[in-house]
């Protein structure tokens, strides 16, 4: 139709004094409507990433590719209790249940901030806090769970500073099911500064773990690797890659362990990320409670995966026209010890390189991005065109 009225084949608007057919010339009104189509078309041709997020591979070679992402920057977010990603726990856990000295009490109102008790910004980022004084015998913690419950094969990152005071285990791990569950989890009594040891301890929980009463370092899937700097002094990020045949654990891209075989959990098995510090007295683990309140502070966490969700798999087919487009997939970056620029780079803060995906907006909480303008709105521009005579 705009074509049309730019060649001069529009319909004519009738001039009530002379009684002569005339025509509106071209107008700022018209410069509207292509520039509001145009907006339109360009969230659908100029997206980048729409067939998916590629990650580099044991070998440093990109090969795997992920059709969804979870991005989040918890230093710049204000107050975790309206972001629509991230789910803060609160639940209490008996001393039977916990398998310690003491209950487990999470609570969301302290133990989940961002400011200390006089409004100070307490941190970079997310503070998951385990108390040290005791409620009602049990221990105060801190989780928080993405809302997400979809996550399948994926890349999942978290940058943290771990606490150095003795008797806490911080924990990032991938769960299904108490059989089906990735863990990284670091027991801060375990540090040992004198010699330089800080030890994480790496963990399949699976079936094999569970006929062994949960205790998965009475089988394979149970691994202490040794980190190559200290964790309290900075922050670093550690990296599940959770494969078909494979998973890989990693801390700043330097390859901790490896654990392949049957107990790798089904592809079939929607997930979700969770970041927990907790402690329950056990002498065998987390020890504790702490001589004074630990932090555990979390800057960001960054996940790259496929999704279990049927509508989110015909989602990506329906964006994925040309896989073979150098732009339609893009290379998530890599963060070492040496480079640390790719640490702040997201791609849900560019909505060319977040087409579909739904993410957490600070203004306005949960939204897909999708093109820039409506097909509302430009069918209203137009009929008030028609109506008041530009076409």
């Amino acid at each position: 139709m705009m074509l049309l009225a730019m060649t001069g084949n529009a319909p004519r608007h009738e001039n009530a004094c002379s009684g002569h057919s005339t025509k509106r010339p071209f107008s700022l009104f018209h410069s509207l409507c292509l520039l509001v189509i145009a907006l339109a078309f360009s969230g659908q041709v100029l997206a980048d990433c729409e067939c998916g997020y590629q990650s580099d591979n044991l070998d440093g070679e990109y090969q795997d590719v992920f059709t969804d992402i979870i991005e989040t920057n918890f230093a710049r977010m204000p107050d975790i209790s309206t972001n629509t990603d991230w789910l803060r726990q609160e639940f209490n856990v008996t001393r039977a249940k916990a398998r310690g000295e003491y209950g487990e009490m999470f609570y969301v109102k302290d133990d989940v901030e961002y400011v200390d008790k006089v409004g100070n910004r307490a941190s970079d980022g997310l503070q998951l806090l385990v108390r040290k004084d005791l409620v009602d015998g049990m221990v105060p913690v801190a989780e928080v769970d993405t809302a997400r419950l979809d996550l399948s094969y994926g890349t999942f990152r978290a940058s943290m500073k771990l606490t150095d005071i003795p008797g806490t285990c911080a924990a990032f791990f991938w769960y299904f099911n108490d059989t089906q569950e990735i863990d990284m989890e670091f027991l801060s009594k375990e540090f040992d500064h004198s010699k330089n040891t800080y030890p994480v301890n790496l963990v399949l929980q699976s079936r094999a773990a569970a006929a062994h009463g949960y205790d998965a370092s009475q089988t394979d899937n149970f691994i202490k690797a040794n980190l190559p700097f200290d964790p309290t002094a900075d922050f670093h990020e550690y990296r599940i890659d959770y494969n078909p045949s494979e998973i890989l654990f990693y801390a700043d891209r330097v390859l901790l362990a490896k654990m392949n075989g049957s107990n790798v959990p089904s592809p079939n098995s929607h997930g979700h990320l969770i970041l927990s510090h907790w402690s329950n007295g056990n002498p065998k683990w987390s020890g504790g409670p702490p001589k004074k309140d630990a932090p555990l502070v979390i800057r960001y966490l960054k996940a790259y995966f496929n999704s279990t969700d049927p509508k989110r798999t015909q989602d990506w087919s329906d964006r994925c026209k040309n896989a073979k487009l150098e732009t339609s997939v893009c290379k998530i970056p890599v963060v070492t010890r040496e480079n640390q620029i790719a640490k702040d780079y997201f791609f849900s803060d560019y909505e060319d390189k977040a087409k579909n995906q739904t993410v957490y907006e600070p203004t306005s909480g949960a939204r897909t991005f999708e093109p820039v303008v409506s097909w509302t709105v430009i069918v209203v521009l137009l009929m008030v065109g028609y109506a008041g005579g530009y076409f």
